[in-house]
This record gives structure tokens, C-alpha cells and sequence, in this order.
């Protein structure tokens, strides 16, 4: 089965969302262009022959009558505290009844406007009142933005999101060079493969320790990887698991783990990478540019 094939049979498998709205000297697009931005991406799915799944969405903190309430955190780094959000249906109420997705009923990402601090987490639902909440504290300053990744039961998986200002110094840092390999606590992880704008590639991740191959990856959060890759510039979100059947926890994986992706657009995207051995989850980093599509091919591929 070809990439494309691969990417239709996982289903939600790979959800493509855009978030952000920072331009690369970290100043902040306003929310108000960031739900223009919405109701154009609404407008232009309407259009015949847009295709839904890559298309522009959860450009804001509302989509689908849901909305990403006030996410609330320590002000500055000087001390821990919590991170509390709830997400509010149409009527305005928190919502309380979720679908499970990829082992757990809401993913939280955060990371900061230069794409740096980049921290997945799983915060708990309180049932009685809607409000989801996890300790929480900030070890650098800046504008972050911070998504919900989640699906209502019953209802399509959205991703939300919404900026949250840390008070502080900021230093933004830039993403630097191309960078397919990391290391990563005697772990040497490399990317290989193309990222095409509109077109289903195929990435696949190399593990190494110590010169030998890895053999041992063990399944988080349903697979033997967990892909995000943030495009730089303004964090533009598109989020993907391995193909393939989900493993049960006692097998391992490895050496080579493969995922179905699609770039949007052309570009840099940050790509963070989680995995777990010896019941450790790490991240590897990695800076990729999109490859160029050959004259004449067609758009639609």
C-alpha cells in the first residue's frame, strides 16, 4: 500500500491543525487575525476540490460549537503552581465526555513562540466540573502557545489553542541549520525522508545507542512514536502517529519507525519526536525544509 493508502487507513491517525500566530522575531499576531484567519480557512473548504484533511483548521480557540476557555498558569517562572483550562461547548457549560484518542481522552502541548520549550503533557479531568489541570511550571519566559488536542464523544477530534504570556526576559532563539539527527541521552535518532507541500510523504525515524540498533522502543501513547512538527515562523501545527496496527504494551518496537505525514505548505518545521525506553519517554528534535516538487507533477498526488 503507497503512502497515500497508508494515510487513509489510520484515519485520525494524522490530524493536521494550524495554531500560532507569531512571525519569527517572536511578536504576536493578534487572536482577532488568527479567527480571520478561521473564517477564511471556512470559507475556502467550502470551495469544490478542497481537500478537508489538508486544508486549513483549528486556526483559533473555537471550531466545531467548541471553545478552549481561559487557560490559566503561573505568571512568571519564579515559582511552580497549575495549569487549568476547561473547554466549553455551544451553551457555554465545560465539557465532560471525551473519546479516547491515542490513549488518552486530551493531549496538552505547549511550547513557546521560537518553537523552543516544547513540552507535551496529559493534565487530569476533574468530571464534576470540566476543568482539566495538571502541576505546571514555566522554566522560561515568553509567549507560548498552548493546544488542546482532543475528541467530544461522538464527534470529530479538533485541536484548539490559544497564547499565554509568561512575564520575564525573553530571549528568542533561532532554529538554525537543518538538523535530521539528534542525540538524545546515548540515543542517536535520525530522520530520513522528504516532507512535500500537499503531498503524503513517508518519514521514517532511525534509533541507535551506542552503535547498535534499537529493539526495544516500547509503545507511548499507542505507537512506538509520537510525532509533532511545528512550522517555524508561526507554529503552524501538524500532528502524526506511525502507520500500522496499535501495538499491545508487551511488544517492542524498532529499529525504524515509519509515519504518514503532510506538509501544508512549503517551509522549516520543527519536528519533535517522542519515544520510550526503559520506561523513559524522550524527545528528539529535528529541523527540516521542505523538498521542492519536480516540474509538472500533479498537485493532487
Amino acid at each position: 500500500m503507497n503512502a497515500a493508502g497508508r494515510l487513509a487507513a489510520f484515519g485520525t491517525g494524522l490530524a493536521v491543525a494550524f495554531a500560532g500566530a507569531y512571525a519569527a522575531a517572536g511578536a504576536i499576531v493578534p487572536e482577532s487575525a488568527v479567527t480571520t484567519w478561521q473564517q477564511q480557512a471556512a470559507a475556502h473548504a467550502d470551495m469544490p476540490g478542497m481537500d478537508h484533511d489538508s486544508g486549513p483548521t483549528g486556526l483559533s480557540l473555537g471550531q466545531g460549537g467548541y471553545t478552549l476557555g481561559p487557560v490559566r498558569t503561573p505568571p512568571t517562572t519564579a515559582a511552580p503552581g497549575e495549569l487549568s483550562f476547561a473547554i466549553l461547548g455551544a451553551d457555554g457549560t465545560p465539557l465532560r465526555d471525551y473519546d479516547t484518542t491515542h490513549d488518552r481522552d486530551l493531549h496538552l502541548i505547549a511550547v513557546r513562540s521560537d518553537g523552543a520549550q516544547f513540552r507535551h503533557a496529559h493534565p487530569r479531568l476533574d468530571r464534576q466540573t470540566g476543568v482539566w489541570s495538571l502541576p505546571w511550571r514555566w522554566d522560561s519566559a515568553g509567549t507560548y502557545r498552548v493546544f488542546a488536542d482532543f475528541q467530544p464523544a461522538e464527534a470529530p477530534a479538533l485541536t484548539l489553542s490559544r497564547t499565554v504570556q509568561v512575564a520575564g526576559d525573553f530571549n528568542p532563539i533561532e532554529a538554525g541549520p537543518v538538523r535530521r539527527t539528534a542525540e538524545v541521552d546515548g540515543f542517536t535518532v535520525t530522520l530520513r525522508g522528504d516532507l512535500t507541500p500537499g503531498a503524503t510523504e513517508e518519514l521514517t525515524v532511525e534509533f541507535a545507542r551506542d552503535g547498535r540498533p534499537v529493539t526495544d522502543l516500547q509503545p507511548y501513547l499507542g505507537a512506538f512514536g509520537h510525532l509533532v512538527a511545528l512550522r517555524d515562523g508561526d507554529l503552524a501545527f501538524l500532528h502524526a502517529h506511525p502507520d500500522g496496527a496499535e501495538p499491545t504494551a508487551d511488544h517492542r518496537g524498532g529499529p525504524t519507525v515509519t509515519f504518514a505525514t503532510q506538509a501544508p505548505t512549503a517551509g522549516r518545521y520543527l519536528l519533535y519526536l517522542d519515544f520510550q525506553v526503559d520506561d523513559q519517554v524522550r524527545t528528539a528534535t529535528f529541523v527540516v525544509d521542505t523538498a521542492h516538487r519536480h516540474v509538472g507533477e500533479d498537485e493532487h498526488s
